[in-house]
């Protein structure tokens, strides 16, 4: 005979709910001691019967420690929790800070395009005029270094090519004069050897 489909719900009659829990609490300690020797894992299993009688299974050698490993973990799960939570509102914040700080930029840019200016006071005006002359004060500053510090590159740039031409010219000049200065040695050697032999045959001739 089939067995049929049993409907989740309160057993009324005591002695079958009994019966019940006593063969449904077996079944669930079974599994669970099947899981932790099968799996590896660590499981622990608390019932509270209708009476109050405390039935465990644990598969370490005290259930204590698997609830204080429960209790560290829920712990450690609920601070991650609350320091995400924090770190979102967080961002959340500097994110309207920032669209903040990007929505007066951009008015203070339409204004300092000469946008904008109706709704501005004499004061505000004056304080636009006064920062526009410092940027252009600033501006003109800068492109004069600029330009003088060109200026400095070129002078630097010709004096050391003009430099360079006269110290090569200089040493093509010297390397002349050397050579110059050998050849007039070999010809002046030569003309003394040609007296010396001279010297020498009109002597070996009066001897004779």
């Amino acid at each position: 005979m089939a067995r049929g489909k049993v409907q989740m719900r309160r057993i009324e009659n005591a002695t079958s709910r009994q019966v019940t829990f006593s063969k449904r609490r077996t079944g669930l300690l079974k599994k669970a001691y099947e899981l932790s020797v099968l799996c590896d894992a660590e499981v622990a299993v608390i019932i509270f019967s209708q009476k109050g009688r405390l039935y465990e299974f644990s598969s370490t050698s005290e259930i204590r420690k698997t609830i204080d490993r429960y209790r560290r973990s829920t712990n450690d799960a609920a601070t991650y929790q609350a320091s995400m939570e924090q770190y979102i509102l967080r961002l959340k914040q500097e994110t309207t800070d920032m669209e903040r700080k990007i929505e007066l930029l951009e008015v203070s840019l339409r204004k300092l395009s000469g946008q904008c200016l109706g709704s501005c006071s004499m004061d505000e005006i004056q304080e636009i005029g006064d920062q526009l002359e410092r940027s252009l004060s600033s501006i003109r500053e800068r492109k004069a270094w600029g330009q003088h510090a060109h200026t400095k590159v070129k002078i630097f740039l010709r004096n050391s090519f003009t430099g360079s031409i006269i110290e090569r010219s200089n040493t093509a000049v010297a390397s002349k004069g050397e050579v110059f200065e050998r050849r007039e040695c070999k010809a002046s050697c030569k003309v003394s050897c040609k007296s010396r032999a001279i010297n020498n045959s009109s002597e070996s001739n009066s001897n004779t």
